[in-house]
Protein backbone atom coordinates (compact mmCIF):
# COMPACT_ATOMS: atom_id res chain seq x y z
CA UNK A 1 0.00 0.00 0.00
CA UNK A 2 2.61 2.50 1.01
CA UNK A 3 4.11 1.74 -2.64
CA UNK A 4 1.01 2.61 -4.11
CA UNK A 5 0.47 5.38 -2.44
CA UNK A 6 4.09 6.71 -3.29
CA UNK A 7 3.41 6.43 -6.99
CA UNK A 8 -0.16 8.19 -6.57
CA UNK A 9 1.95 11.27 -5.08
CA UNK A 10 3.83 11.16 -7.70
CA UNK A 11 1.93 11.20 -10.29
CA UNK A 12 0.05 14.06 -8.41
CA UNK A 13 3.42 15.82 -8.59
CA UNK A 14 3.84 15.12 -12.31
CA UNK A 15 0.21 16.26 -13.26
CA UNK A 16 0.74 19.96 -11.38
CA UNK A 17 4.39 20.22 -13.22
CA UNK A 18 2.59 18.88 -16.64
CA UNK A 19 0.32 21.73 -16.11
CA UNK A 20 2.99 24.72 -15.50
CA UNK A 21 4.82 23.34 -18.67
CA UNK A 22 1.72 23.43 -21.15
CA UNK A 23 0.95 26.37 -19.52
CA UNK A 24 3.77 28.52 -20.21
CA UNK A 25 3.70 26.88 -23.68
CA UNK A 26 0.52 28.97 -24.50
CA UNK A 27 1.84 31.48 -23.28
CA UNK A 28 5.06 31.38 -25.80
CA UNK A 29 4.78 33.44 -28.78
CA UNK A 30 7.33 33.85 -31.72
CA UNK A 31 9.74 36.56 -31.85
CA UNK A 32 8.89 39.38 -34.11
CA UNK A 33 12.19 40.54 -34.40
CA UNK A 34 13.42 42.07 -37.71
CA UNK A 35 17.53 42.12 -38.11
CA UNK A 36 19.24 44.74 -40.45
CA UNK A 37 21.69 42.78 -43.10
CA UNK A 38 24.07 44.87 -44.19
CA UNK A 39 24.46 43.17 -47.33
CA UNK A 40 21.97 41.40 -49.71
CA UNK A 41 23.19 37.96 -50.51
CA UNK A 42 22.54 36.51 -53.26
CA UNK A 43 19.60 33.29 -52.67
CA UNK A 44 19.68 29.69 -54.85
CA UNK A 45 16.09 28.66 -54.30
CA UNK A 46 16.21 24.91 -54.33
CA UNK A 47 12.25 23.84 -55.50
CA UNK A 48 11.46 19.92 -55.64
CA UNK A 49 8.41 19.38 -57.62
CA UNK A 50 6.42 16.06 -58.46
CA UNK A 51 3.03 15.68 -60.27
CA UNK A 52 0.43 18.87 -60.46
CA UNK A 53 -1.83 19.44 -57.89
CA UNK A 54 -4.94 22.46 -58.56
CA UNK A 55 -2.76 25.34 -57.19
CA UNK A 56 0.97 24.06 -58.17
CA UNK A 57 0.70 27.21 -60.89
CA UNK A 58 -0.15 30.22 -58.95
CA UNK A 59 1.84 28.95 -55.82
CA UNK A 60 4.96 28.59 -58.37
CA UNK A 61 4.48 31.96 -59.92
CA UNK A 62 4.56 33.58 -56.56
CA UNK A 63 8.03 33.45 -56.32
CA UNK A 64 8.49 34.52 -60.23
CA UNK A 65 7.34 37.55 -58.32
CA UNK A 66 9.54 37.88 -55.49
CA UNK A 67 11.06 41.40 -54.79
CA UNK A 68 14.30 40.51 -54.25
CA UNK A 69 17.70 41.95 -56.63
CA UNK A 70 19.79 38.49 -56.72
CA UNK A 71 18.16 35.14 -56.83
CA UNK A 72 17.79 32.34 -58.93
CA UNK A 73 15.30 29.48 -58.98
CA UNK A 74 16.02 26.11 -59.59
CA UNK A 75 13.64 23.70 -60.48
CA UNK A 76 13.54 20.19 -59.78
CA UNK A 77 11.73 17.50 -61.36
CA UNK A 78 12.77 13.59 -60.95
CA UNK A 79 10.70 12.37 -64.35
CA UNK A 80 11.19 14.10 -67.53
CA UNK A 81 7.75 12.86 -68.00
CA UNK A 82 6.28 14.35 -65.24
CA UNK A 83 3.78 17.05 -66.06
CA UNK A 84 5.33 19.07 -63.65
CA UNK A 85 7.85 19.94 -66.39
CA UNK A 86 5.05 21.50 -68.94
CA UNK A 87 4.13 23.91 -65.53
CA UNK A 88 7.73 24.99 -65.26
CA UNK A 89 8.44 25.71 -69.12
CA UNK A 90 5.48 28.08 -69.30
CA UNK A 91 6.64 30.00 -66.34
CA UNK A 92 9.84 30.19 -67.69
CA UNK A 93 8.78 31.43 -71.25
CA UNK A 94 6.44 33.98 -69.27
CA UNK A 95 8.91 35.37 -66.77
CA UNK A 96 12.63 35.25 -69.39
CA UNK A 97 14.02 38.31 -67.40
CA UNK A 98 13.59 35.94 -63.57
CA UNK A 99 17.30 33.66 -63.55
CA UNK A 100 15.65 30.52 -63.48
CA UNK A 101 16.12 26.38 -65.04
CA UNK A 102 15.08 23.51 -64.87
CA UNK A 103 16.57 20.08 -63.91
CA UNK A 104 15.13 16.68 -64.82
CA UNK A 105 16.24 13.44 -64.16
CA UNK A 106 17.82 13.68 -60.68
CA UNK A 107 20.83 11.74 -59.35
CA UNK A 108 20.46 8.84 -57.04
CA UNK A 109 22.54 9.42 -53.85
CA UNK A 110 20.35 7.76 -51.58
CA UNK A 111 16.87 6.59 -50.04
CA UNK A 112 15.51 10.10 -49.96
CA UNK A 113 13.24 10.69 -53.04
CA UNK A 114 13.06 14.44 -52.24
CA UNK A 115 16.91 14.88 -51.81
CA UNK A 116 17.43 12.96 -55.08
CA UNK A 117 15.82 15.28 -56.96
CA UNK A 118 17.27 18.30 -55.74
CA UNK A 119 20.95 16.80 -56.21
CA UNK A 120 21.46 18.38 -59.47
CA UNK A 121 19.93 21.52 -58.85
CA UNK A 122 22.24 21.51 -55.33
CA UNK A 123 24.63 21.18 -57.59
CA UNK A 124 24.46 24.08 -60.20
CA UNK A 125 23.56 26.43 -57.04
CA UNK A 126 25.69 29.64 -58.01
CA UNK A 127 24.86 31.67 -54.40
CA UNK A 128 26.01 31.13 -51.13
CA UNK A 129 22.55 30.75 -49.55
CA UNK A 130 20.50 28.07 -50.30
CA UNK A 131 16.45 28.22 -50.02
CA UNK A 132 14.96 25.13 -50.15
CA UNK A 133 11.27 25.62 -50.34
CA UNK A 134 8.40 22.68 -50.64
CA UNK A 135 6.08 22.87 -53.97
CA UNK A 136 2.66 23.57 -52.10
CA UNK A 137 4.11 27.09 -50.57
CA UNK A 138 3.11 30.45 -51.91
CA UNK A 139 4.90 33.63 -50.91
CA UNK A 140 4.63 37.15 -50.95
CA UNK A 141 7.24 39.15 -52.66
CA UNK A 142 8.70 40.23 -49.77
CA UNK A 143 9.20 36.68 -48.18
CA UNK A 144 12.99 36.18 -49.46
CA UNK A 145 13.76 39.77 -48.17
CA UNK A 146 11.92 38.96 -44.79
CA UNK A 147 13.58 35.51 -44.37
CA UNK A 148 17.25 37.29 -45.43
CA UNK A 149 16.93 39.69 -43.03
CA UNK A 150 16.98 37.27 -40.28
CA UNK A 151 20.65 35.63 -41.76
CA UNK A 152 23.06 37.75 -39.55
CA UNK A 153 26.50 36.96 -38.91
CA UNK A 154 26.05 33.88 -36.48
CA UNK A 155 22.68 32.31 -38.26
CA UNK A 156 22.99 29.70 -40.02
CA UNK A 157 19.56 28.48 -40.42
CA UNK A 158 16.44 30.52 -40.93
CA UNK A 159 12.73 28.61 -41.21
CA UNK A 160 9.56 30.06 -41.49
CA UNK A 161 6.49 28.36 -39.08
CA UNK A 162 4.15 26.17 -40.91
CA UNK A 163 0.78 27.52 -41.72
CA UNK A 164 -2.04 26.91 -44.16
CA UNK A 165 -3.73 29.00 -46.71
CA UNK A 166 -7.15 30.50 -46.63
CA UNK A 167 -9.21 27.51 -48.36
CA UNK A 168 -12.34 26.17 -48.90
CA UNK A 169 -13.92 22.73 -46.99
CA UNK A 170 -13.91 21.75 -43.60
CA UNK A 171 -10.45 19.41 -44.54
CA UNK A 172 -8.89 22.97 -45.00
CA UNK A 173 -10.69 24.64 -42.00
CA UNK A 174 -8.84 21.33 -39.77
CA UNK A 175 -5.66 21.77 -41.10
CA UNK A 176 -5.77 25.44 -40.52
CA UNK A 177 -6.80 24.57 -36.73
CA UNK A 178 -3.89 22.32 -36.62
CA UNK A 179 -1.21 24.39 -37.58
CA UNK A 180 -2.49 27.44 -36.12
CA UNK A 181 -2.77 25.64 -32.69
CA UNK A 182 -1.46 22.65 -31.60
CA UNK A 183 1.56 22.86 -33.80
CA UNK A 184 2.68 26.24 -33.22
CA UNK A 185 2.57 25.57 -29.60
CA UNK A 186 5.00 22.59 -29.51
CA UNK A 187 6.71 24.31 -32.14
CA UNK A 188 7.65 27.81 -31.11
CA UNK A 189 8.05 26.75 -27.48
CA UNK A 190 11.06 24.40 -28.95
CA UNK A 191 12.67 27.02 -30.76
CA UNK A 192 12.40 29.27 -27.85
CA UNK A 193 13.93 26.83 -25.14
CA UNK A 194 16.50 26.16 -27.46
CA UNK A 195 15.58 22.89 -29.41
CA UNK A 196 16.55 23.17 -32.73
CA UNK A 197 12.55 22.11 -34.25
CA UNK A 198 12.86 23.19 -38.11
CA UNK A 199 10.62 21.97 -40.52
CA UNK A 200 11.73 21.28 -44.22
CA UNK A 201 8.63 23.51 -45.73
CA UNK A 202 11.01 26.89 -46.17
CA UNK A 203 14.49 26.93 -44.88
CA UNK A 204 17.32 29.38 -45.87
CA UNK A 205 20.64 27.82 -44.89
CA UNK A 206 24.34 28.57 -45.73
CA UNK A 207 25.73 26.50 -48.83
CA UNK A 208 29.00 26.42 -47.26
CA UNK A 209 27.85 25.07 -44.10
CA UNK A 210 26.07 22.28 -45.46
CA UNK A 211 29.21 21.40 -47.40
CA UNK A 212 30.93 21.42 -45.01
CA UNK A 213 28.71 18.60 -43.46
CA UNK A 214 28.54 16.94 -46.79
CA UNK A 215 26.38 18.57 -48.71
CA UNK A 216 22.90 17.20 -49.53
CA UNK A 217 24.27 13.34 -50.23
CA UNK A 218 24.71 13.28 -46.59
CA UNK A 219 21.30 13.58 -45.63
CA UNK A 220 20.14 11.12 -48.36
CA UNK A 221 20.03 8.26 -45.95
CA UNK A 222 17.23 9.99 -43.68
CA UNK A 223 13.43 10.55 -44.37
CA UNK A 224 13.15 13.74 -42.11
CA UNK A 225 16.41 15.12 -44.05
CA UNK A 226 15.14 18.99 -42.75
CA UNK A 227 15.82 17.88 -39.31
CA UNK A 228 19.46 16.07 -39.74
CA UNK A 229 20.40 19.41 -41.91
CA UNK A 230 19.49 21.43 -38.92
CA UNK A 231 21.15 19.41 -36.58
CA UNK A 232 24.79 19.36 -38.53
CA UNK A 233 24.15 23.35 -38.95
CA UNK A 234 23.78 23.89 -35.13
CA UNK A 235 26.53 21.04 -34.47
CA UNK A 236 29.06 23.62 -35.80
CA UNK A 237 27.88 26.38 -34.18
CA UNK A 238 25.44 28.21 -35.58
CA UNK A 239 22.28 29.66 -34.59
CA UNK A 240 18.93 29.52 -36.08
CA UNK A 241 16.33 31.94 -36.84
CA UNK A 242 12.53 32.15 -37.29
CA UNK A 243 11.24 34.76 -39.81
CA UNK A 244 8.39 37.28 -39.62
CA UNK A 245 6.67 35.59 -42.09
CA UNK A 246 4.66 32.49 -41.99
CA UNK A 247 5.44 29.45 -44.64
CA UNK A 248 2.24 29.49 -46.08
CA UNK A 249 1.18 26.24 -47.30
CA UNK A 250 -1.62 26.19 -50.13
CA UNK A 251 -2.05 22.39 -51.53
CA UNK A 252 -4.58 22.22 -54.27
CA UNK A 253 -5.41 18.67 -52.91
CA UNK A 254 -6.56 17.95 -49.12
CA UNK A 255 -8.52 15.85 -47.26
CA UNK A 256 -9.31 14.59 -43.76
CA UNK A 257 -7.25 11.10 -44.57
CA UNK A 258 -4.54 12.91 -46.14
CA UNK A 259 -4.43 15.40 -43.32
CA UNK A 260 -4.32 12.01 -40.88
CA UNK A 261 -1.99 10.19 -42.76
CA UNK A 262 0.24 12.81 -42.94
CA UNK A 263 -0.05 13.20 -39.43
CA UNK A 264 0.96 9.93 -38.71
CA UNK A 265 4.00 9.69 -41.14
CA UNK A 266 5.18 12.70 -38.52
CA UNK A 267 4.94 10.94 -35.30
CA UNK A 268 6.75 7.95 -36.96
CA UNK A 269 9.65 9.55 -37.04
CA UNK A 270 9.48 11.97 -34.11
CA UNK A 271 9.26 8.45 -32.52
CA UNK A 272 11.88 7.27 -34.22
CA UNK A 273 14.56 10.50 -33.81
CA UNK A 274 13.62 11.17 -30.67
CA UNK A 275 12.68 8.72 -27.90
CA UNK A 276 10.51 11.47 -25.59
CA UNK A 277 7.86 11.56 -28.07
CA UNK A 278 6.19 8.48 -26.46
CA UNK A 279 5.48 11.20 -24.06
CA UNK A 280 3.40 13.69 -26.54
CA UNK A 281 0.15 12.31 -26.00
CA UNK A 282 0.33 13.83 -22.57
CA UNK A 283 0.85 17.66 -24.11
CA UNK A 284 -2.68 17.03 -25.71
CA UNK A 285 -5.79 18.67 -23.92
CA UNK A 286 -8.16 15.90 -23.41
CA UNK A 287 -5.71 13.38 -21.84
CA UNK A 288 -3.52 16.18 -20.25
CA UNK A 289 -6.67 17.78 -18.86
CA UNK A 290 -7.71 14.28 -17.18
CA UNK A 291 -3.97 13.34 -15.74
CA UNK A 292 -4.22 17.76 -14.49
CA UNK A 293 -7.74 17.45 -13.39
CA UNK A 294 -7.01 14.25 -11.26
CA UNK A 295 -4.41 15.08 -9.70
CA UNK A 296 -5.97 18.47 -8.51
CA UNK A 297 -8.41 16.45 -6.88
CA UNK A 298 -5.59 14.07 -5.39
CA UNK A 299 -4.33 17.02 -3.58
CA UNK A 300 -6.77 19.86 -3.27
CA UNK A 301 -9.82 17.47 -3.34
CA UNK A 302 -11.47 19.37 -6.03
CA UNK A 303 -14.10 17.96 -8.14
CA UNK A 304 -12.26 16.07 -11.12
CA UNK A 305 -14.76 16.60 -13.33
CA UNK A 306 -15.57 20.42 -13.12
CA UNK A 307 -11.99 21.16 -13.38
CA UNK A 308 -11.34 18.52 -16.43
CA UNK A 309 -14.65 20.44 -18.30
CA UNK A 310 -13.15 24.27 -17.44
CA UNK A 311 -9.35 23.09 -18.21
CA UNK A 312 -10.62 21.99 -21.55
CA UNK A 313 -12.45 25.80 -21.55
CA UNK A 314 -9.34 27.07 -21.15
CA UNK A 315 -7.36 25.44 -23.23
CA UNK A 316 -10.18 26.15 -26.09
CA UNK A 317 -10.31 29.62 -25.76
CA UNK A 318 -6.29 30.14 -25.85
CA UNK A 319 -5.84 28.08 -28.69
CA UNK A 320 -8.90 30.22 -30.49
CA UNK A 321 -6.72 33.35 -29.58
CA UNK A 322 -3.16 31.63 -30.85
CA UNK A 323 -4.97 31.06 -34.27
CA UNK A 324 -6.09 34.38 -34.78
CA UNK A 325 -2.99 35.36 -33.59
CA UNK A 326 -1.05 33.26 -36.20
CA UNK A 327 -3.99 34.03 -39.39
CA UNK A 328 -3.00 37.84 -38.25
CA UNK A 329 -6.36 39.04 -39.32
CA UNK A 330 -9.89 37.49 -39.79
CA UNK A 331 -11.25 34.06 -39.73
CA UNK A 332 -12.63 32.60 -42.99
CA UNK A 333 -14.44 30.33 -40.77
CA UNK A 334 -16.69 30.69 -38.33
CA UNK A 335 -16.27 30.19 -34.56
CA UNK A 336 -18.68 27.28 -34.97
CA UNK A 337 -16.61 25.80 -37.33
CA UNK A 338 -13.71 26.24 -35.51
CA UNK A 339 -15.05 24.42 -32.49
CA UNK A 340 -16.00 21.66 -34.45
CA UNK A 341 -12.55 21.32 -36.22
CA UNK A 342 -10.97 21.97 -32.87
CA UNK A 343 -12.70 18.73 -30.98
CA UNK A 344 -12.40 16.62 -34.18
CA UNK A 345 -8.23 17.31 -33.81
CA UNK A 346 -7.98 17.03 -30.29
CA UNK A 347 -9.88 13.57 -30.31
CA UNK A 348 -7.88 12.22 -33.11
CA UNK A 349 -4.66 12.86 -31.31
CA UNK A 350 -4.33 10.05 -29.36
CA UNK A 351 -5.40 7.70 -31.94
CA UNK A 352 -2.50 9.03 -34.59
CA UNK A 353 -0.10 8.27 -32.23
CA UNK A 354 -1.36 4.70 -31.46
CA UNK A 355 -1.57 4.24 -35.49
CA UNK A 356 2.08 5.73 -35.68
CA UNK A 357 3.55 3.31 -33.20
CA UNK A 358 1.38 0.30 -35.01
CA UNK A 359 3.34 0.30 -37.88
CA UNK A 360 6.71 1.00 -38.38
CA UNK A 361 6.88 1.42 -41.95
CA UNK A 362 6.34 5.24 -44.15
CA UNK A 363 5.03 5.71 -47.43
CA UNK A 364 6.18 9.10 -49.23
CA UNK A 365 6.11 9.91 -52.49
CA UNK A 366 6.52 7.34 -54.61
CA UNK A 367 7.83 5.05 -52.10
CA UNK A 368 7.74 2.60 -48.59
CA UNK A 369 10.44 2.82 -46.63
CA UNK A 370 11.09 0.89 -43.15
CA UNK A 371 12.64 3.50 -39.95
CA UNK A 372 15.35 2.27 -38.23
CA UNK A 373 16.39 3.56 -34.84
CA UNK A 374 18.05 7.41 -34.58
CA UNK A 375 16.33 8.39 -38.21
CA UNK A 376 17.83 6.46 -41.04
CA UNK A 377 15.75 4.22 -43.52
CA UNK A 378 15.31 1.33 -45.98
CA UNK A 379 13.38 0.94 -48.87
CA UNK A 380 10.73 -1.17 -49.11
CA UNK A 381 11.18 -2.71 -52.72
CA UNK A 382 8.32 -5.00 -53.93
CA UNK A 383 9.46 -8.35 -55.10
Amino acid sequence: MAALELAMQGLAVFGLVLFAVLWLMHFMRRPEVKQSFSQLAGVSLLKPLKGVDPNLISNLETFFTLDYPKFEILLCVQDQDDPAVDVCKKLLGKYPNVDARLFTGGKKVGINPKINNLMPGYEGAKYGLVWICDSGIRVKPDTLTDLTNQMTEKVGLVHGLPYVADRQGFAATLEQVYFGTSHPRSYISANVTGIKCVTGMSCLMRKDVLDQAGGLVAFAQYIAEDYFMAKAIADRGWKFSMATQVALQNSGSYSIGQFQSRMIRWTKLRVNMLPATVLEPVSECFLASLIIGWAAHYIFRWDMMVFFMCHCLAWFLSDYIQLTGVQGGPLCFSKLDFAVAWFIRESMAVQIFLSALWDPTISWRTGRYRLRCGGTAEEILDV
